[in-house]
């Protein structure tokens, strides 16, 4: 994290705050996530270096930006975002890392994740789900691993072969996640 300044990564309103542990407001709705859980999220990840990684809801670019410090050069990180605004700003400040194996783009409305550019060795998730969502793991690699809040709880969840091992822990709040379908997301103002 230190290679990787938080308040790079926040509106101007919002950089003196960077070094507390609490999610802090972006905007349209966006946080910028705690950094205990940040490292939390990132530790149960295991991103290998040269790794293929999934970034949903990255908003601000900061977690894009550590994964891309994490599987370096020779790896590469798509970070998704529902908000076009929020999406176009989080780039922006992605750029300024000089990480070119990393980019932020808007999600597509109609797919969860990136099927087309699957399958991905690490996908982290930093919003909300309800259920562990099917067309997440259909994007992990053999021994690919995806770490989701869901239900309140962090889930990893490691492919083992066929199936899939799922380890609970903590309690923690996100913003949803917005699936495909979703009626909310037509009207999420954020």
């Amino acid at each position: 994290m230190a290679a990787t300044p938080r308040a790079a990564h926040l509106p101007d309103s919002q950089r003196h705050l960077a070094s507390l542990d609490m999610a802090l407001p972006l905007f349209r709705g966006a946080t910028n996530s705690q950094p205990s859980t940040v490292a939390r999220m990132l530790d149960s990840l295991d991103v290998p270096i040269g790794g293929r990684v999934l970034d949903v809801g990255a908003g601000s670019g900061w977690t894009t930006a550590l994964l891309a410090w994490l599987v370096g050069p020779t790896g590469s990180v798509l970070g998704l975002e529902i908000d076009g605004e929020v999406a176009a700003w989080g780039a922006e400040r992605l750029g300024h890392t000089g990480r070119v194996w990393a980019r932020l783009e808007v999600a597509d409305p109609t797919v969860l994740g990136c099927p087309g550019e699957a399958p991905f060795d690490r996908i982290l998730v930093s919003a909300m789900a309800s259920h562990l969502p099917e067309q997440l793991t259909a994007q992990l690699s053999d021994e690919g691993v995806l770490v989701i809040p869901v239900d309140g709880q962090l889930w990893t969840v490691r492919r083992s072969g066929s199936g899939l091992d799922v380890t609970r822990s903590g309690a923690y709040v996100f913003v949803p996640l917005i699936e495909p379908g979703d009626p909310t997301g037509a009207v999420r103002e954020q």
